[in-house]
């Protein structure tokens, strides 16, 4: 499985000059490459190809107005243009229908004012790790690393980024091998929702933590002060990056928190069921910011990669399976019933937790969900349907 380890790099003032120029010229060519494919598609000329690209940007580089991106390792360029010919093909195969997920619009220039920035290595660009443990990188120098853990193996290639708040990042690509976890007996069905994050079919609950809505204090007084800068002056280039602090704070504490509750749920089941939830709907209603609070695509996300590594088996069970109405005592379905019923009772006189016979009807959907077709939204009163359920595929890259 191939997986990213990132870790914090401090360039020095000199370092962080060669960095911004670095980015300045990946940033060029993936838009002369844009370009390049725009003008084409106006004049009805067929696409130039990825070479035809690549010869140009070659070309280009001997010209007077181009000739400083000689100044940075060709890798960079190059990586730059894959990047802009891939943006492409995944917009074609999403047109098509051939890419699974949302459609894809057209590949658009990259700006200069946009705080986050990255540039790639690859093998071909010779870095490598010093026995200082330093990063050496063509063009930029030693650059110091703070190493919060060992590399595994030796990394295919390095992704050297800048954030809004001013953070320079270094994410190697490695191959790590599986590591199988003693089997256990148990499993866990889990319904994600917002006021408990999750409910497991044991019958424990986990509250949201709701780290955005608790940091929403400071986050608006940041950005008050912010709003009362003047425009291109330095304090309001310290307020913007207090604001950008802020929020990486935010988002470091929820991917913290989930990571940490995803290897708990992991190591201790064999078997993990969740709902796949439709979150990009979800996002479009009024509890938009309680659901991209939650984080729920990124801990399934988790969940997936850490059971294909640990030799788990993780089940999703489709968006229209009726998990609530479902009594899990005598199978039949109810009606609809809305958010704020939180206790049910069914005709068979079985009393319920809306929430935990939800994840009880999903573990029991997870442990039979091999041999299922998808189903569509059913109505109160009809018969159970087949159960939608997906298996993880093994062997994917997380």
């Amino acid at each position: 499985m191939q997986l990213r380890y990132a870790y914090r790099l401090n360039p020095t003032p000199a370092q962080r000059r060669a960095l911004a120029r670095a980015f300045g010229c990946a940033r060029v060519v993936f838009n002369d490459a844009i370009a390049a494919r725009r003008a084409a598609h106006e004049a009805g000329a067929p696409f130039p190809t990825d070479g035809a690209l690549s010869k140009a940007l070659t070309g280009a580089k001997r010209t007077p107005q181009r000739a400083w991106l000689g100044e940075v390792s060709a890798v960079v360029l190059q990586q730059a243009l894959a990047d802009a010919c891939a943006a492409y093909r995944n917009f074609f195969a999403s047109c098509t229908g051939t890419r699974k997920g949302r459609k894809l619009g057209a590949p658009r220039f990259r700006s200069r004012k946009d705080r986050a920035q990255s540039i790639r290595f690859t093998k071909a660009a010779r870095f490598r790790v010093t026995p200082a443990g330093r990063l050496r990188l063509p063009g930029i120098g030693d650059v110091p690393v703070r190493w919060s853990r060992e590399l595994p193996s030796e990394p295919s290639s390095v992704t050297v980024t800048v954030d809004a708040a001013g953070r320079y990042h270094a994410s190697f690509v490695v191959d790590v091998p599986d590591v199988p976890l003693p089997p256990v007996p148990r499993e866990v069905g889990i319904d994600l929702g917002l006021t408990h994050f999750a409910v497991l079919s044991d019958g424990s609950k986990v509250d949201a933590p709701r780290i955005a809505r608790k940091a929403q204090a400071k986050l608006a007084k940041a950005q008050k002060e912010l709003a009362r800068r003047q425009k291109g002056s330095k304090n309001r280039e310290k307020s913007r990056r207090k604001v950008a602090r802020a929020h990486v704070r935010v988002a470091s504490t929820r991917r913290d928190w989930l990571h940490k509750l995803s290897t708990m749920i992991v190591q201790e089941n064999q078997l993990v069921a969740v709902e796949d939830l439709a979150v990009s709907g979800l996002a479009r209603t009024s509890l938009a910011r309680s659901v991209h609070d939650a984080g729920w695509s990124t801990f399934v996300g988790m969940l997936a990669y850490k059971a294909q590594r640990s030799g788990r088996t993780l089940v999703k069970v489709g968006r229209w399976f009726p998990s609530t109405r479902l009594c899990s005592s005598c199978g039949a379905i109810g009606e609809a019933k809305p958010l704020h019923v939180r206790e049910w009772t069914c005709g068979c006189g079985a009393v319920h937790d809306r929430d935990i016979n939800a994840a009880k009807n999903i573990l029991a959907a997870g442990r039979g969900g091999q041999q299922t077709t998808p189903v569509e939204p059913v109505s109160a009163g009809t018969p159970v349907p087949q159960l939608a359920v997906k298996q993880e595929p093994t062997g994917s890259a997380a």
